[in-house]
């Protein structure tokens, strides 16, 4: 049975506010470091902490959602990320901060918890329009999590941020308390029914909630060539955004955070992309909407690298690169997730996400180097390079001889 439609909101409504705490800080950095006495640069590594936070989330929780109820367990993740806000809300110094938005971070992880609890819920001809869904609410959440931090911070301080997100993250906590048990009713964990055999296809261990990675990407060439993808284009995304607010800063700009936090709202279009990208891939079209999307982020960059001094121009390339990250990032999840049972998604979804936001961490300290030395030209050389990395086996097969034949494993590898 697949998930309702209200359940489906409610899904996508927590995931995006559970995702959120990662994101208030981005803007607030030149107030946190006036606010609590240190540099720029100390006070980047609160959004650094929440990093790190996701992605110890994403290695040591997320994989329970294969053998306890995945609703129940992100409806507790999201319990105990309220007095996680309340801590950073109420931080007297910048490592209490640190400590709270780790936090955050960490428990933030139920936002995956839920994306592999759509995948295994809907049913396969529904399966990328649900989980585009789920991926468009999270999306919505990152955003509006860079916009109203902004805004709030700008009328009533960096505190108020962190309160208003205690408040969202129970009420989330609440309305998914609520459908929990209902979904888990119809959704059980099949953890517990698979573990009679010594393992499942393609590596992993049933004796053990957590993936034997390796061992899953060497089965699965299919799932490491979309972990590299999903590690160059968020690598890309990343490179574009980390210095973005250095550039809105700086002349001719001489943005404040409320400023720059509104031109997040340039993401808005990947949330509406979200669903037809989903329904483009359930109608067979995966590999042609993944490779469209991911030549529109290489294109991106062209007016990205005009918009140094236009601000029509760096709001026309942001638009272009976050429809190519949604449409790349839809197609590669509803790929992966028809490889395996669905009691196996949550290790999926583990496998790929630390990817993904290991290519975003990258792609983060590469532009910051890059944006010192080179600018924001060296910047965006960077981000295209990255997003055109996933092109080149595709190029490569191309290039090859027709009379050589292309086994199917390496046509859905590239």
């Amino acid at each position: 049975m697949s998930l309702r439609r209200g359940e489906l909101a409610v899904t996508a409504f927590a995931s995006g506010v559970g995702v959120a705490g990662i994101y208030y800080a981005q803007p607030l950095l030149p107030t946190l470091s006036a606010a609590l006495g240190v540099s720029r640069a100390s006070a980047a590594t609160v959004v650094s902490a929440g990093q790190l936070g996701y992605a110890a989330g994403l290695l040591l929780i997320v994989p329970l959602g294969d053998r306890v109820a995945r609703g129940r367990l992100a409806a507790a993740l999201l319990w105990v990320s309220v007095p996680a806000a309340a801590l950073a809300a109420t931080a007297p110094a910048l490592p209490v901060l640190a400590l709270a938005t780790s936090l955050l971070g960490l428990f933030g992880s139920a936002a995956q918890v839920l994306v592999a609890l759509t995948a295994s819920a809907a049913g396969p001809e529904r399966r990328g329009r649900a989980v585009g869904t789920v991926m468009g609410g999270l999306t919505a959440g990152i955003l509006l999590a860079r916009v109203v931090s902004g805004q709030l911070a700008a009328a009533w301080g960096w505190r108020a941020v962190y309160a208003a997100a205690a408040v969202l993250l129970a009420a989330a906590a609440l309305a998914l308390s609520r459908g929990a048990g209902n979904c888990a009713a119809r959704h059980p964990p099949t953890w517990r029914a698979e573990r009679a055999g010594p393992s499942a296809p393609g590596g992993f261990s049933r004796s053990s909630p957590h993936p034997q990675i390796v061992q899953l990407l060497r089965a699965h060439p299919v799932l490491l060539a979309r972990c590299l993808s999903g590690f160059a284009v968020f690598g890309s995304f990343s490179a574009f955004w980390t210095p973005t607010a250095f550039l809105l800063a700086g002349p001719p700009y001489r943005f404040g955070e409320a400023g720059i936090g509104l031109f997040g709202l340039t993401g808005v279009a990947g949330v509406l992309l979200a669903q037809p990208a989903g329904r483009w891939c359930d109608h067979g079209h995966v590999r042609p909407a993944r490779f469209g999307f991911n030549v529109l982020m290489v294109v991106a960059f062209m007016p990205l690298a005009l918009g140094r001094g236009n601000l029509v121009l760096l709001g026309v390339g942001a638009v272009l690169l976050d429809l190519g990250l949604r449409g790349v990032q839809t197609a590669n999840q509803q790929q992966i997730y028809a490889l395996l049972p669905t009691g196996t998604h949550s290790r999926v979804t583990t496998v790929y996400m630390t990817c993904y936001f290991a290519g975003g961490a990258t792609g983060s300290a590469l532009s910051a180097a890059v944006w010192t030395h080179a600018g924001w030209s060296g910047v965006c050389t960077v981000g295209a390079a990255l997003a055109a990395l996933p092109l080149l086996p595709q190029a490569a097969a191309a290039l090859r001889p027709r009379a050589e034949p292309v086994t199917s494993g390496s046509e859905e590898a590239s």
